[in-house]
């Protein structure tokens, strides 16, 4: 479909009207762009993941890596970037990824690593120490792994998050401050002991 896509023009062109034109009308309000970070990404905006590695640069239209996991790490750019579904069950995740993510408040995140990560691997002192290291970790969420049409579920970028504490180890439970709040309609969707 990307090839037929590629080889007309005048598809192309329409598309972008299309995308352009639904984030000027998007209905969710973002903050400022963070460029240098997260490229076009918008804070509080919705994105499939697709979406977030091609902006992000991780995926072009020629280049695909495959990526399955729950973390991206991106060296180059000294990002981490957090994919989180919060309702999971265990049809759809292992046991060994059935994490405990959650909202504290609108500034505080409840994140596990993965749960090979110990505090004193080298992943692990890079979340605790990713200000000295000059590293950005991005959190991006959703409620479930699919919409009830069967689609997946777009995240919601919660934008740059900092290091506030952790416990335990393989996993890490890290205690994450976001930078921008969570609007209250977020927040309730995504605090402990929300369901659908």
């Amino acid at each position: 479909a990307e090839a037929r896509l590629r080889r007309n023009p005048s598809a192309v062109h329409d598309l972008k009207a299309v995308l352009e034109f639904r984030r000027a009308h998007a209905h969710t309000r973002k903050t400022d762009l963070l460029v240098d970070i997260a490229g076009p990404l918008a804070v509080h905006a919705k994105y499939t993941r697709d979406e977030i590695l091609i902006g992000l640069g991780r995926w072009e239209l020629d280049q695909r890596p495959r990526f399955t996991e729950g973390v991206l790490h991106l060296a180059d750019q000294k990002v981490d970037a957090f994919f989180v579904t919060l309702h999971k069950t265990e049809d759809g995740y292992s046991p060994t990824t059935m994490y405990e993510d959650y909202a504290i408040s609108d500034r505080l995140f409840h994140w596990q690593s993965q749960s090979t990560t110990s505090a004193d691997s080298p992943t692990g002192q890079r979340y605790i120490h990713h200000r000295k290291e000059g590293y950005t970790p991005l959190l991006f969420v959703r409620e479930h792994k699919y919409l009830p049409g069967g689609l997946a579920s777009p995240y919601a970028f919660l934008g740059p998050a900092h290091y506030m504490s952790h416990e335990g180890s393989r996993p890490m439970s890290v205690t994450w401050q976001l930078e921008t709040p969570m609007p209250a309609r977020l927040l309730t969707r995504v605090a402990r002991g929300q369901t659908a």
